[in-house]
């Protein structure tokens, strides 16, 4: 599938998590729009990789090795970024990270190990990007990328769910604290993207069964939602469009809502079962 017709050019946009899956189309969608991308994540070898790959759509690439749950590590990025690029246009806070567990054996370290991630890491970057953003003159705009799971919780992802509720939150909280400035935010709450967090999730017995991955979407439809949410400075955007309304309808009558998803669990079940037979 090809882009919309959306250019970037001569904005630099900042990527977390931009070594693999949703984080990687998205930067090589915006190097082919024109834009000078900073390439963020803590693994740098991949990130070199994607880095090159966007070269050759005719960007200028930064590649910087970084923790986002380090503040320190979050503020040197930043600081190489606008050494390099003199600005920064859009923040696309992707970084993300999924250990799948029942509520009754979910581990308190990894729930922290993801709030670290997923939430405290979202922080540090959106704190960095807005003391930059508002020294610019046309200012800034975020993307934070949570999840439908950040809307519904369900089980084995509940601190997942947890983690991506916060997000949501602290995004919205934000968005109020916005209103009149230079500096914009957006939510994309995308559902179960084809990336190799998903792989991770189909191939865990604890997860394989919840989800049939026929019914996966592909990362380009985030990258769209990402594109629209930049341009257009959208509050929200869902993957599949419509996804975050049907969740706030379905909280009308949770009980209902447990029922619906026990059974698509079912059919996951069914379908593996007759996959592996």
């Amino acid at each position: 599938m090809q882009m919309p017709a959306i250019r970037f050019d001569g904005k630099t946009v900042l990527i977390t998590g931009a070594s693999s899956g949703i984080g990687r189309e998205t930067a090589l969608a915006f190097a082919a729009a024109g834009a000078n991308v900073v390439l963020v994540a803590r693994r740098i070898a991949p990130l070199n990789k994607v880095a090159s790959r966007a070269r050759a759509e005719g960007a200028v690439a930064l590649a910087v090795g970084t923790d986002v749950t380090d503040v320190a590590s979050v503020r040197a990025c930043f600081r190489k970024a606008v050494a390099r690029f003199g600005s920064i246009d859009i923040v696309v806070n992707n970084a993300g990270l999924l250990i799948p567990a029942t509520v009754d054996t979910l581990v308190p370290g990894d729930l922290r190990q993801m709030l670290e991630v997923n939430l405290f890491g979202a922080l540090h970057v959106m704190q960095a990007a807005l003391k930059q953003m508002r020294r610019q003159t046309e200012g800034g705009h975020i993307v934070n990328v949570a999840s439908l799971a950040g809307r519904r919780g369900f089980t084995p992802l509940g601190g997942y769910c947890a983690t991506k509720f916060a997000l949501v939150g602290l995004t919205e909280a934000l968005r109020t604290e916005l209103i009149g400035d230079n500096v914009g935010v957006s939510l994309v709450l995308p559902g179960v993207i084809d990336t190799p967090m998903a792989e991770a999730a189909a191939a865990n017995p604890a997860t394989a069964e919840i989800w049939p991955q026929s019914l996966n979407m592909p990362a380009q439809w985030v990258v769209w939602a990402i594109f629209a949410a930049a341009r257009l400075k959208l509050a929200e955007v869902a993957v599949p469009p419509g996804g975050a309304l049907v969740e706030k309808i379905a909280a009308l009558a949770p009980g209902a809502t447990d029922i619906v998803l026990r059974g698509m669990a079912g059919i996951a079940r069914r379908g593996g079962s007759r996959r592996k037979n």
